[in-house]
């Protein structure tokens, strides 16, 4: 991408900076509205959605150039907006399936798994985007496109992905009709977690409570 691409005024829909903040400020909206939890049913589902879509976004500033920022200090933003009132939300609807485990680095060897929270994760995820936002929305492109690409490296993309992850498997685990089974307390509070695999307290609440309004029926299996 050119420079004058990256300092570009107009709206251009086939801009490569509109594109990505349009994609970024659809996933910073749709999650607010899923956490007001006006729709509990399709929290996971809407949710897998939208963190699916984000990636796209950032496999595309990934697979870019590095972009350089304007400026070699970084422009006063101000204070963050609070996400505790979201993340609080979140929680609450992804009860009991927030907690999961992660390996932050598939490439480091015999690393065990520790607990996450979905709604951590996504309050962590949006802080980030919203500061490049911030950005964007004052005509610091080029600013916002730099946060953005850099903070998908160091932050928010892994922790997209970990979640990601994490909502594939409980939507799988209802489609597969594979009740998860209990372990008794499993919480982010914990240290590292071993080598066993962790499992989380769901089954036939996480059916009822999700797959239920969603009108998902067990799979039925093979004869």
């Amino acid at each position: 991408m050119s420079d004058a691409t990256l300092h570009a005024t107009d709206q251009d829909p086939d801009d490569f900076a509109v594109q990505i903040s349009d994609q970024i400020e659809s996933f910073l909206v749709a999650v607010t509205e899923v956490a007001k939890g006006d729709e509990p049913g399709s929290t996971v589902p809407f949710l897998l959605l939208e963190v699916s879509q984000l990636l796209l976004a950032g496999g595309r500033l990934g697979a870019h150039e590095d972009i350089v920022p304007d400026e070699r200090y970084e422009p006063d933003l101000g204070p963050e907006l609070d996400v505790d009132e979201l993340r609080e939300n979140l929680a609450r609807l992804l009860d009991p399936v927030d907690v999961y485990s992660e390996v932050f680095d598939p490439y480091e060897p015999r690393k065990a798994p520790v607990p996450a929270r979905i709604s951590d994760d996504l309050a962590d995820v949006i802080t980030d985007l919203r500061h490049g936002m911030a950005h964007y929305r004052a005509g610091r492109t080029t600013e916002a496109l730099w946060w953005w690409q850099f903070s998908y490296f160091s932050n928010w993309g892994t922790t997209a992905s970990a979640t990601l992850r994490a909502l594939h498997s409980v939507l799988a685990h209802i489609r597969l009709n594979q009740p998860l089974e209990e372990l008794d307390g499993l919480d982010t509070d914990q240290g590292v977690m071993g080598d066993e695999t962790l499992e989380f307290e769901a089954g036939r609440v996480m059916e009822q409570e999700i797959g239920g309004p969603l009108g998902v029926r067990p799979a039925k299996q093979r004869q």
